[in-house]
């Protein structure tokens, strides 16, 4: 078995590197490159230069692999041929015969690369420009699109590669240009077998047919409509869509290895064009092949073999050609296709959830060819939002709050997934980065503002799993799911009622998050739906909010604590959201009553939740513990709801604190811990 590169001791990879590129509007410390949902999930790690001991090469694109969020390898090349000279502008591909240049008494591999001269990011793009010696220029653009409002588009867990090549020097250039990408795609276990395909679509007209699809669990999800309809797609490659299909030989449908998915298949596909070969095999046999004579010899290795033997690399390249000052570009697309996307303990139990691109496509190959020749429209809707994203996070909060903004946005959606059917779509989320739980309601929280600002009914499709399955009595305690299941795909419930304990702090996110959606969406049907679960939390809430017991909330990583201010402030909140609530479906009595139960309990929480004799005086992270401070951050749902139940006077008070106690890189989340966490509405 091989690796992708010569197990040389004391050896280092280099990246020769003509200029500093230039990062705008920040060098963040992971790029996205194709990040659409939990398992198309692939970054280019930043942080700071290696040199500095850092986990990233300093941003950029060539000399470091890309990898899964969890951090495995994901096995993606990019090579460019240039009057004959190859040059590598993505990933770390060695050894390469002419190009890499060994030097042992260093101990460095030394690679010849495109220069980068700059990056750029917006919401859904991801934009690298290379000098390629000085006379050939490339732009690459990583775009994950993001259509909050177009539930076919963003059903479908593809992203897109755009590579264009012009010459700078002003003359012409011999270029054919190179990607690949390995089956370490397909399995976080390397011993794993995969298996492989190459085919071309037809370049007809072609009419997909939308399907009622997973007929057998109709009660579950409702369909009472019709809905047949009929999409039509033109393939714009004259010779249709080239693409390479690979996949786990043994799938294991609800599973996965380190978080990366071990069921589905993969799709690597290109215009059909003329100039284009391509070859699968031997990862450094696939490149050098290219290298030597700047094409592929249209084979399909047939030695299906485990991911890490020999790594199996699929691979395209295309004849660019005499290259002059006109651009010439070539488009890539890259996804996955799930039939089945999630088991879900439902109303009727569990059951197969499919992914909702079924519902708009009768096969995965209409659904690669739609989204293929969809690249203007997308490129367009990418646009749009982008420059929403831009101009209203400028007003805002400014240049450096769409910094944030416009590089959260990808990472937010990425981890979801719709599912279900047009008649009943379900919103899926993968709690990331920690255990892995669906549907964690406090995740969904702090997720829960952008499809406010997006489309609010997304919210709706978020919520209903969790509500449909405390509502059929799946889940015995008062209080609400901390989650849908210990482990993403699996939204199998907690019938026992031993999910991770956080009541109060849940109770309150669903209460808050409910309010919030129906607001937006004006469907205060949606409230009387749900009004004898939602009042049962609030219940909860009148008993334990004002003294929570020793619990966690959602900063669970800092352990149980006693009265913890900011979280007692989460459930009293939440208590005037069920008084709104009751209002607005007319309960009025009953709104009366919550809303007088709130406001007698911010009295007292002022009391007892402030330092009023320190100076200057400010929140306390517990009760009585007056040399201590946190993040409020809860005070975000008083602000997001119009409720004013917090006086003014504690927004003021803090603003004048935090400033107090900021270090370099902000307010610490509370006096425990050196650390912080983003939050909403802690002050102003």
């Amino acid at each position: 078995m091989f690796s992708h590169y010569y197990a040389l001791p004391f050896t280092a990879l280099v990246c020769v590197s003509y200029a500093a590129s230039t990062f705008s509007p920040a060098r963040p410390p992971a790029i996205p490159l194709a990040v659409k949902s939990p398992y198309v999930n692939c970054w280019q790690q930043a942080g700071s230069d290696v040199e500095m001991g850092g986990p990233g090469n300093g941003g950029y694109l060539a000399g470091q692999w890309p990898t899964f969020w969890a951090g495995q390898i994901l096995g993606w090349t990019g090579l460019i041929r240039v009057d004959n000279t190859s040059y590598t502008w993505m990933g770390a591909p060695t050894p390469l015969p002419t190009v890499v240049k060994l030097n042992l008494r260093m101990g460095m591999l030394t690679l010849k690369c495109a220069s980068q001269i700059s990056f750029e990011y917006t919401s859904t793009r991801s934009s690298f420009v290379m000098d390629v010696a000085g006379v050939v220029e490339m732009n690459i653009t990583f775009l994950s699109s993001i259509t909050p409002s177009d539930l076919m588009r963003q059903s479908l867990i593809f992203s897109y590669v755009d590579i264009s090549v012009t010459s700078t020097d002003g003359a012409a250039h011999d270029v054919q240009l190179y990607t690949d990408i390995t089956a370490e795609w397909v399995s976080a276990d390397a011993t794993a077998i995969a298996e492989w395909e190459y085919g071309v679509t037809s370049n007809d007209s072609s009419t997909t047919t939308k399907r009622s699809f997973f007929d057998s669990f109709a009660p579950l999800l409702e369909r009472r409509q019709n809905t047949n309809a009929t999409i039509s797609t033109k393939a714009t490659a004259t010779g249709g869509i080239a693409y390479h299909k690979f996949y786990r030989q043994t799938q294991l449908l609800w599973s996965e290895t380190r978080d990366q998915t071990d069921y589905g298949n993969w799709y690597w596909a290109t215009d059909n064009i003329a100039g284009l070969t391509f070859q699968s095999g031997a990862a450094t046999d696939v490149r050098s092949a290219f290298t030597t004579s700047g094409a592929l010899a249209n084979m399909n290795d047939t030695n299906f073999r485990a991911i890490n033997d020999h790594y199996p690399t699929f691979a395209f390249a295309v004849d660019l050609g005499s290259v002059d000052a006109t651009t010439v570009s070539t488009l890539f697309s890259l996804g996955l296709t799930q039939e089945q996307a999630i088991q879900f303990d439902g109303a009727s139990g569990d059951v197969s959830v499919p992914s909702l691109w079924t519902s708009y496509f009768s096969t995965e190959l209409d659904a690669l060819a739609f989204f293929h020749t969809d690249y203007s429209t997308a490129s367009g809707l990418a646009t749009t939002f982008d420059s929403q994203v831009s101009d209203d996070g400028m007003a805002a909060g400014g240049a450096d709050f769409v910094t944030i903004a416009s590089l959260t946005a990808r990472q937010a959606f990425g981890g979801t997934q719709l599912c279900g059917t047009t008649a009943a779509p379900y919103l899926f989320l993968k709690e990331i980065s920690s255990d892995g739980n669906v549907q964690t309601v406090d995740i969904c929280f702090p997720f829960h503002p952008i499809l406010i600002y997006t489309n609010p009914v997304l919210l709706k499709y978020l919520l209903d799993p969790l509500f449909i399955n405390q509502e059929a009595g799946q889940y015995p305690n008062m209080y609400s799911m901390h989650d849908l299941g210990s482990r993403y795909p699996n939204a199998t419930g907690h019938i026992a009622g031993n999910d991770e304990k956080q009541p109060l702090e849940e109770c309150g996110n669903m209460l808050i998050m409910t309010l919030a959606y129906a607001q937006k969406a004006k469907d205060t049907a949606y409230l009387s739906q749900h009004y004898p679960i939602l009042d049962q939390w609030t219940q909860y809430l009148i008993e334990e909010a004002l003294i929570p017991a020793a619990q966690i909330s959602t900063d669970d990583f800092a352990g149980p604590l006693a009265n913890q201010t900011n979280l007692a402030l989460k459930g009293i909140i939440g208590i005037e959201a069920m008084a709104v609530i009751a209002n607005m479906t007319g309960n009025t009595t009953a709104g009366a009553k919550y809303t007088s139960i709130a406001h007698d309990y911010i009295t007292q929480w002022q009391v007892l939740g402030i330092a009023h004799d320190a100076d200057p005086p400010h929140t306390t992270l517990a009760y009585g513990m007056n040399d201590t401070h946190g993040l409020l951050y809860n005070l975000f749902g008083d602000r997001e709801l119009g409720l004013n139940l917090v006086p003014q006077s504690v927004y003021d008070m803090q603003s004048a604190f935090y400033p107090t106690v900021e270090e370099q890189y902000g307010v610490p989340l509370d006096t425990r811990h050196d650390y912080t966490k983003g939050g909403s509405a802690n002050s102003k």
